[in-house]
């Protein structure tokens, strides 16, 4: 769907939450509704009244994980055509109401993927993927990036401006203050993921051709790596820990779920080299604190809540030991808290959105 930059502006600014819908009703009826990840292509129901998602399917995203070979193109063809099919089998072959698509990536106020460095790596071309869809589906369709969604959610509870953190694929961040997303109309902003937080040469390659941006270190992918390199290094270490246990002793065998429950159960070895990779993360929220004064950090994302509260801690404690300027280790502790633990944020915030553009169109 082709909005004014107006709109477009006001449809992701959570400002006093979603508008009111007139007596009678609109918008009715349910929403259909995509998150596009790194990793997950999640479709589901978004019902307004209820503003609850239900019907939800999980499959893998058709992007360079699936097919590292592949061009930029091609992937982006791939994904385009594997949401059409998702949409059409989630409503039976008939054109949904409406579709919003929470997408992994900066968009512009045009509508434009201008990168997706997770889904498809390096830049390419930006992709016109609302306008793509609507003429696929038939249905007006909206696009967002997928943590400007995911804030629908956190702002119908949060009272004070926040930065809400994703760390999952990738590592991605939305900051919200005096009712708005702070992004420019070309889509930059909120992505803190790359930050060139290591410039030496041979510092970890991002997805998006980068090297030692923060994306590459402390995402999922990146404690991954970082944790198979441990591995290597220090194998005497590795066979002692619980993540050998878990793992059968290879390296090889590592992958971000055993790590998640080693660090649950309190393994000393994957604990450490979790702990380095969270240091530039809270360098980053230490810098976004200082520079801008933003109190509140809603940590989300599938590595960090797998690893849950003892996540929390590790990134508080290097934020207690980095030091943020004026607050004490009380106060450091209050600011940061994890998301909601399921895996719909952007289900239910690009739901929210899409809820309340149909409300406003309704009421014109």
């Amino acid at each position: 769907m082709t909005v004014p930059q107006s709109d477009r502006l006001a449809a992701v600014t959570p400002a006093g939450g979603p508008a009111r819908r007139a007596a009678g009703g609109a918008p009715g009826g349910v929403l259909t509704v995509l998150d596009v990840g790194g990793t997950t292509l999640r479709t589901g129901s978004y019902d307004p009244e209820a503003t609850a998602v239900t019907r939800v399917r999980r499959v893998p995203v058709e992007g360079m994980a699936r097919h590292p070979r592949d061009s930029v193109a091609a992937l982006q063809h791939r994904v385009v055509e594997q949401i059409v099919h998702e949409v059409r089998r989630h409503t039976g072959g008939t054109a949904p109401r409406a579709v919003g698509v929470a997408f992994a990536g900066p968009i512009s106020a045009g509508g434009l993927v201008l990168a997706a460095p997770t889904v498809w790596g390096r830049r390419g071309e930006p992709l016109p993927l609302g306008r793509l869809l609507t003429e696929r589906i038939g249905a007006p369709v909206e696009v967002v990036n997928d943590l400007t969604a995911a804030a629908w959610r956190y702002a119908a509870t949060e009272t004070e401006p926040f930065c809400l953190i994703t760390v999952s694929s990738g590592i991605g961040n939305k900051v919200f203050r005096g009712g708005e997303v702070l992004l420019d109309a070309d889509g930059h902003g909120g992505e803190l993921g790359h930050w060139v937080c290591d410039p030496s040469p041979g510092a970890p390659l991002c997805d998006c051709g980068g090297r030692g941006h923060l994306g590459a270190i402390a995402s999922g992918r990146g404690v991954l790596a970082a944790v198979r390199r441990a591995a290597g290094a220090d194998p005497a270490g590795f066979a002692r820990s619980r993540l050998a246990e878990r793992c059968a002793g290879r390296a090889d065998g590592i992958d971000n779920p055993a790590i998640a429950a080693a660090v649950r159960e309190g393994d000393a070895f994957t604990t450490q080299v979790l702990r380095g990779t969270v240091t530039p993360l809270a360098q980053a929220i230490g810098a976004v604190f200082t520079s801008i004064g933003v109190c509140r950090y809603v940590v989300m994302g599938g590595f960090a809540l797998a690893v849950g509260e003892r996540y929390r801690e590790l990134l508080v404690g290097e934020l207690v030991r980095l030091g943020c300027f004026g607050l004490d280790a009380e106060a450091v502790d209050a600011m940061v808290s994890l998301g909601r633990p399921d895996d719909d944020h952007g289900l239910i915030g690009v739901g929210r959105l899409l809820a309340d553009r149909l409300a406003r169109a309704g009421a014109r």
